[in-house]
Parts: C-alpha cells; structure tokens; sequence
C-alpha cells in the first residue's frame, strides 16, 4: 500500500517515528533499507509469525500475521499474533531484543489495539511485548496518553509523507546502532549545518540593516 498516494499510515511507520523522525523517512519515503545485526535478528525472530495462520490454543485463539486497519485513523498493517480471550483481542508483538524501556513499540502496539477495537466493536484494554532475547513477555495497558501518542504520530507521519519532508538527523547516542546509519549520515549533516548557520551569522547585517 502506497501511504504517500492513498493517505494510509503503515503500522510500522508508527515506530521508526517516534524512535526517530527521519528515520521513519528514510525507509517510507527513501525507501532506504540496510541490514545490520539488530534487523537481522528482528528478521529471524519474526520468520514465525509472519505466516498467516489460526489456531486454538486451550481456550485461546491465536491469529498470526493478521491484517490490521482503521480507518478512522488511517492505519494499517499487520499484528504478529492477536490473541483472542473470550472475544477480546490481546496483541503481542515480537521483539528481538531484551526486555527494556520500549516506548516507540509501545506506540506501535497500541496502534494495533486502536484498529482491533474499530474492527471487532470491542474496547482493547492492554497487550503485550515479547523480547525473544531474554523470553519475557511484558504487558503494556493502553492508556489515554498512549492513545494520543498513536494519533499524535500518525497524523505526523502522514503529513511529513504528504509534503514528502526529510527531518534533520537527531546525531545523538540513537544513531550508533541504527542500520541506517551511513545512508543519514547524521555527524556530516549535523556539521554542514553548523557551518552553514555560524556562515549566515557571521555575515549577517547590523542592526541598523547595513552590511558589516
């Protein structure tokens, strides 16, 4: 699905924003992809729930790779498993790290929760993060700050994708392990623009608008 032609916002778009805005531009509107050791991990932790599949599981459906969508919101994507408890969807999306402070997954999951809740016509209270790296599942309550976060964010992607806008680079302790790293060059860019703003200072008019 094109989100620049049709105004849809991708799920996944959802994290690499709120981790980091030009990040989220590079691959959606760049379409700048490179592989490193954290995305080859996410990429084989996922090979199991990227397969869409239905099971029963005691008294628990399990969905795998279930499409996703609102369209109040104009999200879409997939759910790596949805649990179904007595009717009432439970996300739970696959991580590769360790357990830790996870906030941009966080949004992404509760994205989720927001197109279960349009599609089923029932309330979504909480989730679930599983960090295959230490095999913890963590529950994450979908609060009223964390739904406004996921609205926040999508109408902020979905604008920098309309106005097809490229963020400067954060150049702080994010970008060392970020697979797109050499394609944002954040330290070179950062430097063009100190440069550039200590050149316009320096030449910039006296107050009485003559120049120096």
């Amino acid at each position: 699905m094109d989100c620049e032609e049709d105004g849809w916002v991708m799920l996944s778009a959802l994290t690499h924003y709120v981790y980091c805005p030009r990040r989220c531009a590079l691959v959606n509107l760049e379409q700048e992809f490179t592989e490193n050791i954290y995305t080859m991990r996410g990429r084989a932790v996922h090979e199991n729930v990227d397969i869409e599949s239905s099971r029963q599981e005691g008294y628990v459906r399990v969905e795998r790779a279930m499409p996703l969508w609102s369209k109040r919101l104009g999200l879409t994507g997939k759910a790596d498993v949805v649990e179904f408890r007595d009717s009432v969807p439970y996300p739970v999306d696959y991580k590769s790290g360790k357990k830790g402070r996870r906030t941009p997954e966080a949004v992404q999951l509760c994205g989720q929760a927001l197109c279960l809740e349009e599609m089923f016509s029932v309330p979504v209270p909480k989730g679930a993060l599983f960090f295959h790296g230490s095999r913890e599942r963590v529950e994450v309550a979908f609060t009223d700050d964390l739904r406004r976060r996921v609205e926040t964010a999508t109408e902020a992607v979905r604008k920098m994708l309309s106005r097809n806008e490229m963020p400067p680079p954060v150049n702080d302790d994010r970008c060392p392990n970020c697979s797109l790293n050499e394609s944002c060059m954040p330290s070179v860019v950062a430097n063009k623009r100190s440069v550039r703003q200590a050149l316009d200072a320096l030449y910039a008019p006296d107050d009485d608008g003559g120049a120096p």
